[in-house]
């Protein structure tokens, strides 16, 4: 029976023994030193992994945690807001935070390498983590909070986002109450729960109106300034123009602006835009835009004190949370013409 066995708890000798190295090698892996080769890293941090040993989170001298936030775009309001609030949410409870791409190391070894530097707990920011980052990361014991969660929900996660159905329905409504009655729907991809959620909200306001969602009119693709002005153009070439554009965030809805300036298409006299997230582009906009606010701030936030609650062994009220949206009216949008 080996020494790992008698006592039950993997030590940092046993993955020492097990690697082929010194416990000082194994130290220095898991404390991000340089001085270690890539190969044998590699393999200590394959060993952790299998063995799921776990050190003691690393804290610097003013004994700050880390988190790692996971996330594939920063060039964008949405993310730049959502950011900064974390980092100013991280920076009160004495937390930093690390960037990071989405993994393209073994699951089990980018889990372990999150560890090794610090990390107490994950941030999904958008961005989808395979399942087996979740299991690992379940394995050695790093709790994970998704914000916005592409596709479904996994349960080895707890999810922020907000009320996305109601404010796809609050803003469809606000243009029907316009008298608009040919209003498109130019979203996010459709394996994105929170576009889903919104081109169903702009659905239910439709039906609850007596009115036929046209097929012509509908549009999925990327939450893009490039799809906006794109599927916005290809709208406007119609034989029969929609009156009216939902767009599922506030850069398809800048998209959608851009095509109708091309064209000499006057919002809100001929086209009405709406957006979805209430960033700082909605405000800035020509004209401003009208646009379903997400308490982006509130996110944020939320994400990085239910992180660390969670790493200290606090359990979220839920596995689910959603904040309100509230809709904010400028003047992209008016009355249909007649």
């Amino acid at each position: 029976m080996n020494r790992q066995s008698r006592r039950g708890k993997v030590t940092l000798n046993d993955v020492a023994a097990r690697a082929g190295v010194s416990p000082s090698t194994v130290s220095k892996v898991l404390n991000s030193r340089s001085d270690v080769s890539a190969a044998t890293r590699e393999r200590v941090l394959s060993v952790v992994a299998e063995t799921g040993y776990r050190a003691a989170p690393r804290r610097d001298r003013g004994g700050r945690q880390a988190l790692t936030v996971v996330l594939d775009f920063l060039a964008s309001p949405y993310a730049g807001t959502l950011m900064q609030e974390m980092l100013a949410a991280a920076t009160e409870l004495e937390a930093d935070l690390r960037l990071s791409l989405p993994p393209g190391a073994p699951a089990e070894v980018w889990v372990a390498e999150q560890r090794a530097a610090g990390a107490v707990g994950l941030i999904e920011l958008a961005v989808p983590l395979p399942g087996a980052v979740l299991a690992a990361a379940r394995d050695q014991g790093l709790p994970v909070v998704a914000i916005d969660p592409l596709g479904i929900a996994d349960p080895r996660a707890v999810t922020i986002g907000s009320a996305n159905w109601a404010g796809g329905r609050t803003v469809t409504e606000h243009v029907i109450r316009f008298g608009h009655t040919d209003i498109a729907w130019v979203g996010g991809p459709l394996h994105s729960a929170p576009s889903a959620e919104r081109f169903q909200g702009y659905r239910a306001a439709l039906d609850a109106a007596n009115l036929v969602a046209d097929p012509a009119l509908i549009c999925h693709d990327a939450f893009t300034v490039e799809a906006g002005f794109r599927h916005g153009g290809r709208l406007l070439a119609l034989d029969r123009p929609p009156t009216a554009v939902v767009a599922g965030n506030d850069e398809i809805a800048i998209g959608v602006l851009a095509a109708a300036r091309e064209r000499g298409v006057d919002v809100p006299r001929d086209l009405s835009v709406t957006g979805f997230d209430g960033t700082p582009l909605a405000e800035w906009a020509t004209p401003g835009l009208t646009s379903v606010e997400q308490p982006l701030a509130g996110m944020g936030r939320m994400a990085v004190e239910t992180v660390l609650g969670m790493a200290q062994g606090v359990r979220p009220a839920s596995r689910h949370l959603q904040l309100a949206t509230t809709l904010t009216v400028r003047d992209s949008t008016g009355p249909v013409s007649v």
